[in-house]
């Protein structure tokens, strides 16, 4: 919670309380919630709290690279740590469930291609939709 909420002042946000809610909310977030989500968790903590709030906050947060902003397909954009540990996603089109992971493989191969075309890999953002594999 401090960490976000220290990111916010250090780019010189100014930090309300109900700001705070909301990067407490976010930090104890293990998930991607979308603001509908984050608005019923910072609720819980603050009931005050509207969804227009929770909805510029974001915004904000996102503006000054404290989040990022995730969009998986089925229209909820969804939100996580701009800090966190690179990780990839793997989204499970029929519950929903966003898995995150961690393939060295994959890293070494997307630094394989970019560097065969011509460039250094800066970054990259890997998303992939799957259904689950039937069981006999």
């Amino acid at each position: 919670m401090t960490d976000i909420i220290a990111r916010c002042e250090a780019r010189g946000l100014r930090m309300t309380d109900q700001r705070r809610t909301v990067a407490q909310v976010l930090a104890q977030s293990d998930d991607h919630p979308d603001v509908e989500e984050l608005h019923a968790r910072a609720a819980r903590i603050d009931p005050r709290i509207s969804i227009a709030t929770v909805y510029r906050t974001v915004k904000l947060f996102e503006e000054a690279g404290i989040l990022d902003k995730l969009e998986f397909g089925d229209g909820r954009a969804r939100y996580e740590d701009a800090e966190r540990d690179h990780h990839d996603h793997l989204i499970d089109m029929q519950s929903g469930e966003v898995i995150e992971f961690v393939d060295p493989d994959i890293e070494a191969l997307q630094d394989r291609i970019a560097e065969r075309l011509g460039y250094r890999l800066v970054g990259h953002r890997l998303e992939l939709y799957a259904v689950p594999l039937k069981k006999d």
